[in-house]
């Protein structure tokens, strides 16, 4: 299509304007190829005939929907008008003050701080694709950094303008964007170093100018190092071209150096006293502008600022003193007063105060300083002359002096900034920061000048090859056909400044000459250039300037002082005063090989990818525009060895108006600095270009349903293109996008608009004629309705005669009794018919009624007994099932009894095998006494005859025995008179005391413990006393050899002695007696044990009474009514167990939300029942105890007396037998004894009794001992004696074989009873396991009364706590067993340790095991940092382990939700208050750290998901988009939608559910999580311009809903969660709402309470249609709703703070779970723990 064919009516164009530069006008009538004028309407209504030739028409305007684009590229034509209009609506109206045109970002001055420049928008940019978010100097700086991440290659920023365009701030915040996204993990604070270099450069540096306040005086080039992390190591500086005349002189309202204010303000500190220094109005070098003072500038506060910054990089209070000192002598060098001494001479007085102070503050003498001030040595080859100056001359080189000083001052603090800023490590890449000049032009322009715009030209040179390289890039990658472009090249230009005999080689050698001068220097320019090199001219009116037509403008130069500027010397003479000066500083300043000023260029190690030309070699270099020449060399060779980025600062306006829009200086700044350049060079190829999705989506409305059939996009628009536009020179097709030639995009929105407004059309055709059509056939259905009454009210007119009427009332009386008699006949008949129908039918009705009644009287009988006999059977079901529970627990109890009795009948059984060898060795002594018998009936008869011989005098000696034995056996008499008199005492005392026992059993317990210590002791005593008697009976076994060694000597007299045998066998008999006693104790501990078992059956009674009435409360009926059939099919072997378990279980679901008050009484009584009955059962236990301790005694005591009887049946063994005998009913007396402490005395006096009559028997033994030494020789006695023992010894084992066979009969029928009880155990344990299975499923109450035993503590050892740390913290894996896990076991599990250390009072391991477990989980947090479900698991647990220590705290706020057996659990002895703290304290980092993990995790998505994808499909539209869009340095290769959120919303909180975090916690997670989702969008909506649209409100407020519907799925809705999402609502309904008249804007002042009035206008100034239909918010209805804000008072910052977090609290929360019920998982690996 042609470009003249695009000039037609309504399209509007841009002609010239004197004032605007463009204005806009409207073509009135279309223009025809060789028309000579355009007619044009202007917008205030004047027409205009505007001349044109077909070469150059009127540039064109871009639609109304491109306007305000963030890139300017995007423009579908590309000019001067089109910038400007562009830039002065985003920049004016819109408030924006950057823009993209193709790689530069061009960067205008508001002169306004706005809220643009915060942490939360570095945070929104960081990570960003360029094109995604709306421009910024945050989105240039993310750009380079991420490149150089990326491709590890070099990146450069380079920021130039005008002075007061805002270089410094842009260059600042780049720098700030670095420091922020890339902090470094060490502890240096490098970042904080290099942005505080900038105050310190900004101080020495930067000075207020006519244009800015904060003016650059020198151009900086800032290289960021980074290390292979992507993290700040350091940093280096290099200046150019400090402007060292501003130190002597400042053109009026401009200021020095910002440093001497700050000085002069910081005068009266006292650390500032000695530099003498006073107002800045004082002192001739800060006074010279007559503005001393800035507007909203604090000179004091800066220089404390400064001072912060100096210390913050390391410069020590001396070094900084040093420098203000130099500073300080310089202001007063200045003030110096030079007197004039005729027409040739001058002289400074000695005595001058400023004088003095300078030399004293230098360490100067006073005396050469003033000499040489005045005069000046001259060295020829003969002589050296000292030549006096003139006053001007010397005030010349005053200033000199003065500019040295500070240029030596500049390089040397740069230089220790630089060694501040160095690093240690290897630089692994770098990024540069350039902040310098832009293009200058003032009305006198002088060297300075000249070489700022002079390093411009080089700076422009190679911003145009970079633009030329990425366009052919972009060609080559799309492989697009190549054609060459035409640009600027202003290689003749910088040939005309550097090349050799150029003006700078002019200049240079016209420095050499001694007497060289500006206007010499002048006229060989004249002569070489003039008329020979187009680009230098000599002005018409002036002989002493010279004009250069450099790229952005034509300069004037003044070439007075080119000579002394380039030179920049200082007399010799005053350098050597320097040089011998004793301040080190000043001395090094002047050294004669000083340090090089800037030691950047010696690090750099940058190749060049650009051939550049070197400077010549020659002696002259050290002139300052070599040195400048230099500099730009290698700052070229720089930038062309890295990436550039390019930002231009505009000066909107000269006056900083804010928001003030100045067309012409635009203009010329826009041209100055390469924006126009970059447009020319990207209209003359194809500068639009799009993406085929783009370009489908936008204008698949001009597609055919043919083309749109087609399945390939990519050939769909190459059909379409080919059809809408028939030149194909005018686009070509990429590989991924469509590239178009400038204009054409307007004409494809022209068609697209043309095919909108016919559809329009269409539809309004359509809806009207519908309209129409619909009030047509209303209107003709009423003509017609009006019509039909008309006509049948002619008709009835015509009709009516008398006649007519006759006939007609007759007719009218025969049909009324006709129809009369008709209606009778008929009535008769129905009503018959009826009443015949009505008796049938109540007949049928009363007999079904009568059966019915019938049928339900007997159902109801046959129910009535029915469920009576099941409501029977269901009550014996349920009572045998509890019945068969108690079975199971008597059963466990049985089964230890019987544990106990077969360990006592193994223990029998050893005693037999022991009695088998006693009485074996028993049989072999016997043999031994037999052999020994034989041998004295040898000896018998040789005795014989000796015993006749002592005949005689033995009757005389056994007449005395029989004397004696008289008295012996009334002793005896009266002995066993005693003794039975005692032993029925103490039976009777034994009786009372068993009775008096068991009544007092229950008063007793308190004194057991006690009473069993006393018994450990008497035990101990009575063993002691067992070894005593064991020790006696020894003895008189030796006796008892002795007796049968002296068997020889006493055969004499052992006929005497079978009277006395005799005697003795009847006291053996009393052995019976004994026996017999043992019995009767015997019958007293059956007797105790049938006590027992009575009190046994009342407890059994009383627990059946208690179930039986606990089971009464039941509705056995309500209960009966919800079993079902299915119920009653699993029973089990008998079919009754099953069925009163399910029937139970039935009951307890449906009874336990009926009677829940009920429940806790229950509990509470059955649980005080099973703790008396757990207390009785230990009772009877240590009554078994006892009594088996008994027949201990009782076998003791047989076995001792079986073998004292069968060793001696002598009367001091039955005598030692007796009183062991008594002994051991001593020791069961006192064991009994024990129990009752009100019976201790009678014991006591019972046993002092018994000790009393021991001694009389030991007494009477000791007699009778005598009496046998004394008829120990007599043989018959020994020998009858012998026989007696035989037969007591065959008695003894007869009695201990039917013993022996009693207990083997009694051990097999416990054994066959044992059996037979373990095969019931074996079934009950079975089916007790199915049950208890049963109801672990259906979550019922356990019935095992086994947990019960449990205290609710775990026990460990102090070696063990490291394991415990390690098993149960540090090495735990939640996942996979946190499902199976009771919610926070964990935390139970450590509480119940520390309840154990609690328990022993041990301070020690509760400390250690509390700090060790906080000191755990502090660890395990800090190793898995990143991980969602640990960071869950463990703030659940700590809580709950926090919420334990309150809950068992004993504090009576803890206390109230307890139940009462849960408050006998509360620490006893610690109060653990302050580790509360402490660990709630973890609890908040925890949180912190687990809300951070939440947040990366669901931060990427939050952008894509809820605002870039398209929740409501079809209603959003693409817009063009520019260079930055189809750059991006990311792909989009993750497509994030709403499901995306929701699932990972989804995640989160199904996490947090399983691992048991409080729901009050999940809540408060969901509430952050939601502010965040918010925060983020409508950050992110602020900052992309394209999204502030009123489809894309529509898509938020969807996208809102979605998360609504969220919150309420999961029962989120009183979590706040949706509070928090309510300014992005109200921003979705401020897009949407209507935007036009005052009550719109009162509306959106009154809805939008959660936006503050800076978001609102950003929203609405960032409104940007997406349709031609749409309007634009007009200015001044932003300006209404500003008005109506301006009463708030809210916050100045645009964007929300995402990393804003609610504050956090625990609720408490008691623990349900029983200590005593919660067991140890073995996956846990904590078997050294045990349950106590």
């Amino acid at each position: 299509m042609a470009v003249a064919e695009l000039y037609t009516q309504y399209n509007r164009v841009w002609i010239p304007d004197p004032e605007e530069v463009w204005k806009s006008a409207e073509i009135a009538k279309d223009y025809r190829i060789g028309d000579k004028v355009l007619r044009l309407q202007l917008e205030d209504g004047t027409e205009l005939e505007y001349p044109v030739v077909p070469e150059s028409l009127p540039p064109l305007r871009n639609p109304d929907i491109l306007v305000g684009e963030n890139d300017l590229t995007a423009l579908s034509y590309l000019h001067e008008p089109a910038v400007l209009h562009n830039l002065r609506i985003r920049f004016a109206e819109s408030k924006l003050i950057y823009t993209y045109s193709g790689i530069i970002l061009v960067a205008m001055n508001p002169y306004k701080q706005l809220p643009i420049y915060g942490d939360a928008i570095i945070h929104a940019y960081s990570g960003q694709n360029m094109g995604d978010m709306d421009p910024h100097i945050f989105a240039v700086a993310e750009e380079a950094y991420k490149q150089m991440a990326r491709n590890n290659k070099n990146q450069s920023i380079i920021v130039s303008g005008e002075s007061g365009a805002g270089k410094t701030v842009s260059a600042r915040c780049a720098m700030r964007y670095f420091a922020t996204v890339s902090k470094s993990s060490s502890n240096a604070h490098v970042e904080d170093k290099v942005l505080a270099s900038n105050p310190i450069t900004e101080a020495v540096g930067n000075a207020k100018t006519t244009r800015n306040d904060n003016s650059s005086r020198f151009g900086k080039y800032t290289e960021i190092s980074f290390d292979e992390r992507n993290q700040i190591i350091g940093a280096n500086m290099r200046t150019y071209l400090l402007e060292k005349s501003r130190v002597v002189f400042q053109s009026e309202n401009e200021r020095n150096y910002h440093i001497f204010y700050q000085l002069c303000a910081s005068a009266e500190q006292p650390e500032f006293k000695h530099l003498k220094l006073g107002s800045a109005e004082e002192f001739h070098y800060t006074r010279m502008g007559g503005s001393t003072v800035i507007e909203g500038v604090n000179d004091r506060a800066d220089m404390v600022e400064t001072q912060k910054t100096f210390t913050l990089l390391g410069f020590k209070e001396d070094f900084q003193m040093d420098i203000f000192k130099v500073l300080a002598a310089i202001l007063h060098l200045g003030n110096v007063q030079i007197a004039a001494v005729g027409h040739e001479k001058s002289s400074v007085d000695e005595d001058d105060r400023h004088l003095k102070v300078f030399c004293e503050l230098l360490d100067l003498r006073a005396g050469q300083v003033s000499q040489w001030l005045c005069n000046r040595k001259i060295i020829t080859t003969s002589e050296t002359v000292v030549k006096p100056m003139t006053r001007s001359q010397a005030l010349n080189a005053r200033d000199a002096l003065a500019k040295k000083i500070y240029a030596h001052l500049f390089d040397f603090i740069v230089e220790k900034i630089n060694q501040a800023l160095q690093f240690s490590g290897k630089q692994h890449t770098f990024i540069g920061v350039l902040d310098i000049y832009g293009f200058e032009t003032f009305d006198v322009n002088s060297f300075e000048q000249f070489c700022i715009n002079y390093a411009n030209e080089k700076l422009q040179q190679q911003f145009n090859l970079h633009v030329f390289k990425l366009e052919q890039e972009e060609y080559m990658k799309e492989d697009i056909p190549w054609t060459l472009i035409d640009f600027y090249d202003n290689q003749p230009v910088i040939d005309l400044i550097e090349a050799k005999m150029g003006i700078l080689d002019l200049l240079d050698e016209e420095c050499l000459l001694p007497h060289g001068t500006d206007e010499n220097w002048l006229q060989k320019l004249y002569n070489n250039f003039v008329n020979k090199n187009t680009l230098f001219e000599k002005p018409r009116m002036s002989n002493t300037s010279f004009i250069i037509q450099h790229f952005a403008d034509k300069v004037e130069y003044k070439c007075e002082g080119f000579l002394e500027k380039n030179r920049d010397t200082v007399y010799d003479m005053l350098v050597e005063v320097l040089r011998a000066s004793k301040f080190h500083l000043c001395a090094n300043f002047f050294q004669e090989n000083p340090v090089p000023s800037s030691p950047f260029g010696a690090m750099i190690t940058v190749k060049s990818s650009k051939q550049v030309i070197k400077p010549s070699n020659k002696h002259f270099r050290t002139t300052v525009g070599n040195k400048f020449r230099s500099s730009l060399y290698l700052l070229m060779e720089t930038l062309n060895a890295t990436t550039p980025h390019y930002v231009r600062c505009i000066k909107p306006n000269d006056e900083k108006l804010p928001f003030e829009f100045d067309s012409k200086r635009i203009v010329q700044q826009l041209r100055a600095c390469g924006v126009l350049e970059t447009i020319r060079i990207s209209a003359q190829s194809y500068p639009s270009r799009w993406t085929y999705i783009e370009f489908y989506s936008r204008y698949g409305i001009l597609m055919t349903q043919q083309e749109l059939s087609f399945s390939d996009k990519k050939e769909v628009c190459k059909v379409v293109l080919h059809r809408l536009i028939q030149d194909s020179n005018q686009y070509q097709f990429g590989k991924t996008k469509i590239f178009f030639r400038a204009g054409q995009v307007a004409y494809l929105e022209k068609l697209r608009l043309d095919k909108l407004r016919q559809s329009c059309v269409m539809i309004q055709k359509h809806i009207r004629g519908w309209l129409q059509k619909k009030k047509f056939l209303r209107e003709r259905q009423a003509a017609l309705t009006i019509q039909q009454y008309f006509r049948g009210q002619q008709t009835v007119r015509k009709a009516v005669t008398a006649t007519a009427l006759k006939e007609t009332w007759a007719a009218i009386i025969i049909q009324k009794y006709s129809r009369g008699y008709l209606v009778r006949n008929l009535y008769q008949l129905i009503r018959v018919a009826t009443i015949t129908i009505q008796a049938y039918t109540r007949g049928f009705l009363a007999r079904r009624r009568y059966r019915k009644m019938l049928q339900e009287h007997k159902a109801v009988i046959l129910q009535k007994y029915a469920r009576a006999w099941l409501a029977r059977r269901r009550f014996q079901n349920i009572r045998r099932f509890v019945l068969n529970i108690q079975l199971t627990y008597r059963v466990q109890r049985l089964q230890k009894k019987l544990e106990d009795q077969n360990r006592e009948s193994h223990g029998l059984v050893e005693k037999l095998t022991s009695l088998a060898t006693l009485r074996a060795s028993d049989v072999e002594k016997i043999q031994r006494l037999e052999s020994e018998l034989e041998r004295a009936a040898t000896h018998r008869q040789h005795y014989e005859e000796k015993g006749k011989k002592y005949k005689d005098t033995m009757e005389e000696k056994l007449a005395k025995l029989q004397k004696h034995n008289s008295e012996l056996e009334i002793q005896k008499e009266q002995m066993q008179m005693k003794l039975h008199e005692k032993t029925e005492e103490l039976k009777e005392k034994m009786d009372n005391l068993t009775k008096q026992l068991f009544d007092d059993v229950q008063k007793e317990e308190q004194q057991r413990m006690l009473l069993e210590k006393k018994f450990e002791l008497k035990t101990q005593d009575y063993e002691k006393q067992i070894e005593s008697l064991k020790g006696e009976i020894q003895a008189l076994k030796d006796e008892n050899m002795q007796l049968q060694l002296q068997l020889e000597e006493e055969r004499a007299t052992s006929s005497s002695l079978q009277g006395e045998v005799t005697r003795l066998n009847k006291q053996a008999k009393t052995i019976s007696e004994f026996e017999r006693e043992i019995e009767l104790l015997q019958t007293q501990k059956i007797d105790v044990e049938k006590h027992v078992q009575s009190q046994k059956r009342e407890m059994r009674e009383k627990m059946s009474e208690i179930t039986k009435q606990l089971l009464e409360s039941y509705d056995v009926e309500d209960v009966r009514s919800r079993l079902s059939v299915e119920d009653l099919e699993h029973l089990n072997e008998d079919g009754e167990l099953w069925f009163a378990y399910e029937g139970l279980k039935k009951a307890t679901r449906v009874l336990e939300s009926h009677f829940q008050s009920q429940k806790d009484c229950y509990e509470k009584e059955i649980e005080a029942l099973n703790f008396k009955v757990v207390h009785l059962s230990q009772e009877i236990n240590h009554l078994q105890k006892l009594f088996r301790e008994e027949n201990d005694i009782n076998e003791s005591i047989r076995h001792e007396v079986t073998r004292l009887t069968s060793e001696n049946m002598m009367i001091p063994d039955f005598k030692q037998q007796i009183s062991e005998l008594e002994k051991q009913k001593q020791d069961l007396e006192i064991r009994l004894n024990e129990q009752n402490e009100k019976m201790r005395g009678k014991l006591e006096e019972l046993s002092t009794q018994l000790n009393g009559s021991h001694e009389e028997e030991r007494t009477q033994m000791k007699t009778t001992e005598v009496q046998n030494e004394m008829h120990s020789k007599e043989k018959e006695k020994l020998i009858d004696k012998i026989q007696e023992m035989q037969e007591s010894e065959s008695d003894i084992q007869n009695r201990f074989l039917q013993d022996a066979a009693r207990l083997t009969m009694e051990n097999r029928d416990l054994e066959e009873e044992l059996d037979m009880k373990d095969r019931v155990i074996k079934k009950l344990q079975d089916q007790i396991k199915t049950l208890t299975k049963t109801i672990e499923k259906a979550h019922d109450v356990h019935l095992s009364s086994g947990p019960k035993e449990y205290l609710g503590m775990l026990e460990y050892k102090k070696e063990d706590e490291d394991k415990l740390i390690q098993n149960l913290i540090l090495d735990l894996k939640p996942r996979g067993v946190v499902v199976n896990m009771m919610p926070g076991l964990p935390a139970h599990i450590l509480f119940m340790c520390v309840r154990y250390a609690d328990s022993l009072n041990d301070a020690s391991m509760l400390k250690s095991l509390m700090s060790s477990a906080i000191n755990g989980i502090k660890q395990v947090v800090k190793d898995h940092l990143e991980d969602f479900e640990m960071l869950s698991f463990w703030l659940s647990n700590t809580c709950h382990f926090l919420n334990c220590l309150k809950q068992y705290s004993g504090e009576e706020e803890f206390m109230k939700h307890n139940s009462p057996h849960q408050n006998k659990n509360c620490l006893s002895n610690f109060d653990l208050s302050e580790y509360r703290q402490i660990l709630s304290d973890v609890a908040i980092r925890i949180y912190q750290q687990f809300i951070i993990v939440m947040e990366n995790n669901i931060q990427p998505i939050i952008v894509p998901g809820m605002l870039e994808y398209e929740s409501l499909q079809g209603i959003s539209g693409l817009k063009p988009t520019g260079f930055r869009k189809r750059s991006s340095s990311i792909d989009d290769t993750d497509a994030y939608t709403m499901t995306s959120i929701l699932q990972q919303l989804s995640y989160f909180y199904t996490t947090m559910c399983q691992n048991g975090l409080d729901p009050e916690l999940v809540r408060q997670a969901v509430k952050q999580l939601f502010f965040l989702i918010g925060a983020v969008t409508l950050n992110s909506l602020f900052l992309r311009k394209d999204m502030c649209s009123c489809r894309k409100g529509m898509q938020i407020r969807c996208n809102i809903s979605f998360l609504e519907e969220w919150l309420k799925d999961k029962n989120l809705q009183n979590s706040l969660a949706k509070e928090t999402l309510e300014p992005l609502s109200q921003a979705a309904w401020l897009l949407q709402v209507k935007k036009t008249t005052e009550s719109d804007a009162k509306e959106i002042y009154e809805r939008c309470t959660s936006l503050s009035a800076v978001q609102i206008i950003k929203i609405l100034n960032s409104y940007t249609p997406i349709d031609d239909f749409e309007k634009r918010v007009t200015p001044s209805f932003v300006r209404r709703v500003q008005a109506l804000l301006n009463s708030r008072e809210d916050s100045s910052q645009l964007m929300l703070d995402t990393k804003y977090l609610f504050q956090v609290t625990f609720p408490f929360t008691p623990s349900p779970h029983a200590l005593e019920m919660i067991q140890i998982p073995s996956s846990f690996k904590l078997g050294f723990l045990n349950r106590l």
